[in-house]
């Protein structure tokens, strides 16, 4: 049986669904990279919300999702972009998942790093970005997670200089309890960040960047680059002291930089990795043994479901991984935080369906053609 989808153009065009899913199966974690998947949040799709309300979130959907990454052998990193912050997710229900998924990780075993940001403002001094960073940072170490020291509009906004940046994050490195991971977002998924570090020249950005891990690389365990140039992650990692990882969050060029070269590789954080989670867990099980080229082959043809996704607006990207979510069967709809379910046009829906379910990504292929086909009734689309 096939199934009719609209294309950009408002054409219907004939996809013929899969009948039986890729072969994936639950596993360790892996022994050549730290992988890390930046996990979505499930709405709560009873709770009567607005775009500006506080999120209400179906806690026990969020939590089973994130079981079900670690069961592939997947980190979860926590209350990230990929979580809506700062899209739907305030701080206070972004603090409760962070708890709820930091006892979720210790109960089951799993690795969890947790996003630390300044979301409870909105704008203020040098000071009180400090004080809001130092807030998050405390819950996230007493939660007994890792933490993600996330880009923050509020700096940004604040900062004067380089040096900005360089007295604020050294100030948090000196007093973190352990060390950290340092984000770099860059403004195709936030347009407030742009000229982070101090530029918007991302030579100069990346000195300032470099010389923020240099004063303190002992309480720097990674950095994770979002800024979807290849090149310059592999630049910027070459460059990095001796026992700082590269955590790739390139979800363009995530293969190859994962793959490595005869100088290094990239560790992955990755918000495709969402919805790719068992594939991706698969590929990298045949990098643990060696097979390069095993894993290349499992992971190259998802690049084009990845570029699709995140393109621009590259920050509507979530849209697309909950939207993926709900056909697989993790969630019982396809309603979001901040309604952002909006956020994406029909046809890019079903270009995303289509293309997810030619890599064999939904373990119930039928269960995603009817969820696919209802929506497409909802949207008055006939054959």
């Amino acid at each position: 049986m096939t199934i009719e989808l609209p294309d950009a153009r408002g054409r219907l065009r004939t996809h013929e669904p899969r009948t039986e899913p890729l072969a994936v199966t639950a596993g360790a974690p892996f022994t050549s990279r730290t992988v890390f998947s930046a996990a979505h949040v499930v709405a709560d799709p009873y709770a009567d919300t607005t775009p500006d309300s506080p999120a209400a979130v179906d806690w026990d959907a969020t939590l089973a999702f994130r079981r079900h990454l670690w069961s592939h052998g997947l980190g979860v990193a926590e209350a990230m972009d990929t979580a809506q912050r700062g899209m739907g997710l305030d701080w206070a229900g972004a603090a409760e998942l962070i708890r709820r998924s930091a006892a979720e990780a210790k109960a089951v075993g799993g690795r969890i790093a947790c996003g630390v940001g300044t979301d409870q403002i909105t704008e203020g001094t040098l000071a009180e970005v400090r004080a809001a960073y130092e807030e998050q940072l405390a819950l996230v170490e007493e939660s007994g997670a890792q933490a993600i020291l996330m880009a923050s509009r509020a700096l940004a906004a604040a900062a004067r200089s380089p040096e900005d940046y360089l007295e604020v994050y050294g100030h948090l490195l000196r007093q973190s309890a352990e060390p950290v991971i340092l984000h770099w977002l860059g403004p195709m998924f936030d347009p407030a960040l742009e000229g982070y570090w101090g530029s918007s020249d991302l030579d100069a950005a990346t000195e300032t960047f470099l010389e923020v891990i240099a004063a303190h690389p002992d309480k720097v365990d990674g950095i994770k680059v979002s800024l979807l140039d290849a090149q310059r992650e592999v630049a910027l990692r070459r460059r990095l002291p001796q026992g700082v990882r590269c955590y790739t969050g390139d979800d363009f060029h995530y293969p190859e930089l994962i793959a490595g070269d005869e100088e290094g590789f990239s560790h992955a954080l990755l918000g495709v990795f969402d919805p790719l989670g068992p594939l991706a867990a698969r590929a990298v099980r045949a990098l643990d043994t060696g097979d390069t080229a095993g894993f290349r082959g499992l992971l190259d043809p998802t690049v084009e479901l990845s570029r699709h996704l995140f393109q621009a607006p590259t920050r509507f990207y979530k849209t697309g991984v909950v939207f993926l979510a709900w056909l697989a069967g993790h969630q019982d709809h396809f309603a979001m935080v901040g309604g952002l379910q909006s956020a994406r046009s029909l046809p890019h829906l079903a270009r995303a369906y289509e293309l997810a379910d030619g890599l064999g990504l939904f373990p119930d292929p039928k269960l995603a053609e009817d969820r696919m086909r209802t929506l497409l009734h909802l949207y008055g689309v006939t054959p």
